[in-house]
């Protein structure tokens, strides 16, 4: 038999072939039957999406401990000690005016041991709101600032508040009040000011504590509050201030000369000394004793802060571990996820996991591993498959994507867990295939053809 004998057997076997190519090849496609399931095929459009993302789903979270951070503190004073006083030079000659230099006031900030009182409203309604945190008969209470810089509220909880402004404070408890569904009208103020204060001794008539309060402390007054000078002799007496490791100072016949002396403004931590005694030694025994006391605070405040981060180091290795753990099991299986499945013309068929805290969308499934086939997926039959849970009802959403635009709804569509998402394959790609599997076939048969 010549050669053109045998390529019209050929090709006359193979249009008889692929005229009963579906018994040559069997090929996947959405239909309206599927193991005895009804599957019901829905366009996917811009108006019913909606009905499409209306089935619930929850995603799962993330434990916990991936949302706990190690925590921290608030601590006061660690910066360094405060250097020697500089002192005047001892002589026997008229005592040199030393004024402190002026500073910018700046407003008022809540400190460890202030008492700061909470008033409300004697409205009925609110004090019921805030059972544990105002009586009914008392409208007004007294909070103190502790040492980690918080005050604590009963069925509130802590609130910190140390190291800002009456206005910041107030901003911070109406967070927290709101936050527990609460929406009191209060008012917030100092109730006592002990965070700050400034030393007064020497010949005054009661040496004490004077504290900083809202408004600018002056040197008169603070003397003032001390029951103001006592002193016989004003030769060589003066009014010395010890000042962040300065010693300055104030002859008292010039104290009482000049008013405006009078309104030096005082800082937090300063110590004032009246000295009848040009030798210092009383006053420097009074320095010597604040010093010690900003020692001893200082080193309390090293060895808390020490503490601190240790505590902090131990909260974080172990939050670490649980994390690690839990990526672990994950790895391993042993955590419980939801996936999606990609099947049919796709770059790589797959199983896709759900995000953990949010959707994921046909979008991201079709496009995280490479997408649809640019060679055999037919763009125009994308089927999200979606059973109802008893088995017997298969939901085929169908997106047809011939119009790149149409991609657009993918981004729309949210996944659920035990979707399929199926690309069927070009025409042209099941008739080569089907093709394929017959050649040999007909090639044999040509060839026995030929013999005979």
């Amino acid at each position: 038999m010549t050669t053109r004998k045998i390529f019209a057997a050929l090709m006359l076997g193979s249009a008889l072939a692929l005229t009963g190519c579906g018994v040559s090849y069997n090929v996947q496609s959405v239909s309206e039957q599927a193991a005895g399931a009804q599957v019901q095929v829905v366009p996917l459009t811009a108006q019913n999406i909606k009905a499409a993302n209306a089935a619930p789903y929850t995603p799962r979270s993330l434990p916990a401990v991936f949302y706990q951070a190690a925590g921290g503190g608030n601590l006061r004073g660690a910066g360094a000690l405060p250097i020697a006083p500089d002192l005047p030079a001892l002589a026997p000659q008229p005592l040199e005016l030393r004024v402190p230099p002026a500073f910018e006031a700046q407003p008022y900030e809540i400190g460890v041991g202030d008492v700061v009182l909470l008033a409300t409203k004697a409205s009925p309604s609110t004090v019921e709101q805030l059972s544990g945190l105002l009586a009914a008969q008392n409208q007004r209470q007294g909070y103190t600032v502790r040492d980690d810089g918080a005050i604590a509220i009963p069925d509130i909880g802590e609130i910190s508040i140390a190291g800002m402004t009456l206005e910041e404070a107030e901003a911070a408890v109406f967070d927290a009040l709101v936050r527990q569904g609460i929406d009191p009208a209060f008012s917030l103020e100092v109730a006592e000011f002990n965070s700050k204060r400034v030393a007064v001794g020497g010949a005054v008539a009661q040496a004490r504590l004077v504290p900083i309060t809202l408004t600018r402390l002056e040197l008169g007054e603070a003397l003032t509050a001390a029951g103001g000078v006592t002193l016989r002799d004003q030769d060589y007496a003066s009014i010395r201030i010890y000042r962040d490791g300065t010693l300055y100072q104030i002859p008292v016949e010039t104290f009482f000369a000049r008013p405006e002396l009078q309104n030096v403004p005082l800082k937090a931590g300063d110590s004032i000394y009246v000295d009848s005694n040009y030798d210092l030694d009383r006053a420097l025994q009074f320095y010597e004793q604040q010093l010690s006391v900003t020692q001893l605070r200082s080193s309390s405040r090293l060895q808390a802060l020490n503490e601190l981060q240790a505590e902090i180091g131990l909260r974080r290795a172990a939050l670490a571990e649980q994390r690690a753990n839990f990526e672990a099991r994950e790895a391993l299986g042993a955590e419980g996820r939801d996936h999606v499945y990609l099947a049919g013309e796709v770059s790589t068929q797959s199983r896709f996991p759900l995000p953990y805290a949010s959707q994921a969308s046909l979008a991201d499934v079709l496009f995280a591993n490479g997408g649809i086939s640019n060679t055999t997926g037919d763009p125009t039959e994308i089927y999200v498959l979606r059973g109802t849970g008893e088995g017997d009802t298969v939901t085929a959403w169908h997106l047809d994507a011939g119009n790149a635009a149409a991609l657009a709804l993918a981004t729309r569509f949210e996944m659920r867990p035990n979707d399929v998402v199926f690309v069927e394959a070009q025409p042209i790609t099941k008739w080569n295939r089907a093709l394929q599997q017959a050649l040999p076939t007909l090639i044999n048969t040509a060839t026995a053809s030929v013999a005979n």
